[in-house]
C-alpha cells in the first residue's frame, strides 16, 4: 500500500500534473494540500476516471485538503480538527484498507511572534490532542501532509539561515512537532534515510530548485503499529522539474502487508 502526500499549490493549475503523476506513480492513497478550490469545483469526476475516489474540504483561493484512494473505500471521514473552531480547511481524515489516514496542511505561521505564529502553535496543540485520540481508536495510523516545519538541521539547506528564531525551524515549532513524534509517530523517511540535503520544497525565487536551496517540510508519519510495515519511503522530485510546477514535491511511504 503506497501512501503519498503532495502540496499541489492550486489544483486548478496543477490538475494535469496530478493526472500525469497518478498514472506514473500509481499510489494507493494520496493526500493533497493547498487545493485552493471550493468543493463544487473539485475535479472528483476527472479523478474517478483515473480510478480514484475522493473526499475533500476546500475553500476559494486558500488552503484546501483532499484524500484520494484507488481500489479502497474512504470511510469514517472527518473534516477539520474535532473540537477546534477553525474556518480554514486544513485537515481531513479517513480510513482506507484498515489504515487510518490523517492529512494535514499545517499553518505556515508567517513570522515568529506574530498572530499567525501563535495560531500555528495553537493549531498544532489541537492536532496533538486529536492524534492522541486517533491513536487510541486506530493504532494503524498514518499522518501526512505539509507540516511547514523542518524537523532538524539535516532538513534545511542552510542551518544558519534557518535557525531557532526562523519560521519553519523555530524552537517552539520543532518542539510541537516532537510532541507529535512522542505520541508514537515515526518520520517514515528517516526510517530509511539518514543523510541531509534531501528536500521536498524549494522556493520559486533565486533558482531555488536548481541550486537545491530547499527544506524537507512534507512528511509521512507512521504509528508504532505500522513502523515495521513501512519498508520504503521517499521524495519524488520529478514533478518539480515540470513546467509551471508546484513548489513542493510528492513524498510517500510504502506499507507492506
Amino acid at each position: 500500500m503506497k501512501i503519498a502526500s503532495w502540496n499541489v499549490n492550486s489544483l486548478n493549475v496543477r490538475l494535469p500534473h496530478l493526472e500525469q503523476w497518478l498514472q506514473a506513480a500509481a499510489p494507493d492513497v494520496v493526500g493533497l494540500q493547498e487545493t485552493k478550490l471550493e468543493d463544487n469545483r473539485f475535479p472528483d469526476a476527472v479523478l474517478a476516471g483515473l480510478g480514484y475516489r475522493s473526499v475533500f474540504a476546500g475553500q476559494k483561493t486558500y488552503n484546501g485538503v483532499a484524500l484520494l484512494a484507488r481500489g479502497h473505500a474512504l470511510d469514517e471521514v472527518q473534516i477539520g480538527i474535532p473540537g477546534f473552531d477553525d474556518a480554514q480547511r486544513r485537515a481531513i481524515a479517513a480510513t482506507a484498507n484498515g489504515v487510518r489516514i490523517v492529512n494535514l496542511y499545517v499553518v505556515n505561521g508567517q513570522d515568529v511572534g506574530t498572530e499567525k505564529y501563535d495560531y500555528k502553535l495553537r493549531w498544532l496543540d489541537a492536532v496533538h490532542g486529536w492524534l492522541s485520540d486517533e491513536l487510541r481508536q486506530h493504532p494503524r495510523l498514518v499522518v501526512m501532509g505539509d507540516f511547514n516545519i523542518a524537523p532538524d538541521d539535516r532538513d534545511v539547506h542552510d542551518p544558519q539561515m534557518w535557525n531557532d528564531d526562523s519560521i519553519l525551524t523555530s524552537t517552539a515549532e520543532r518542539a510541537a512537532l516532537k510532541r507529535l513524534f512522542d505520541l508514537g509517530l515515526h518520520d517514515a523517511y528517516r526510517l530509511h534515510h539518514t543523510e541531509g540535503g534531501q528536500f521536498s520544497w524549494w522556493d520559486y525565487r533565486q533558482a531555488g530548485f536548481r541550486r537545491n536551496l530547499g527544506l524537507r517540510i512534507d512528511l509521512t508519519l507512521v504509528s508504532d503499529a505500522l513502523r515495521l510495515n513501512a519498508d520504503a519511503a521517499g521524495i519524488d522530485r520529478e514533478p518539480r522539474t515540470w513546467e509551471r510546477p508546484s513548489d513542493h514535491a510528492p513524498v510517500w511511504v510504502r506499507l507492506k502487508e
